[in-house]
């Protein structure tokens, strides 16, 4: 069940990661300049970026929650 629910969590995360990725590529483009709105592209990008080391990180978590509930 933790094996299932580990490949279901991944992909979730890498689904909005990818969604981070893209709204700040757009934000990105559109900035024309903006500092504003290039700041908030990087944020996007920094959140898009934390969501991927999430998603490879959600074995590893699984894992040692796995061997302290006795799994």
């Amino acid at each position: 069940m933790i094996n299932n629910a580990r490949l279901w969590i991944m992909g979730i995360i890498a689904a909005v990661a990818t969604f981070f990725l893209t709204v700040g590529g757009a934000r990105y483009m559109m900035a024309g300049g903006d500092p504003q709105e290039v700041e908030r592209a990087k944020g996007s990008f920094k959140s898009a970026g934390i969501g991927y080391a999430l998603a490879l990180l959600a074995p590893v978590i699984l894992t040692i929650l796995n061997k302290i509930l006795g799994g």
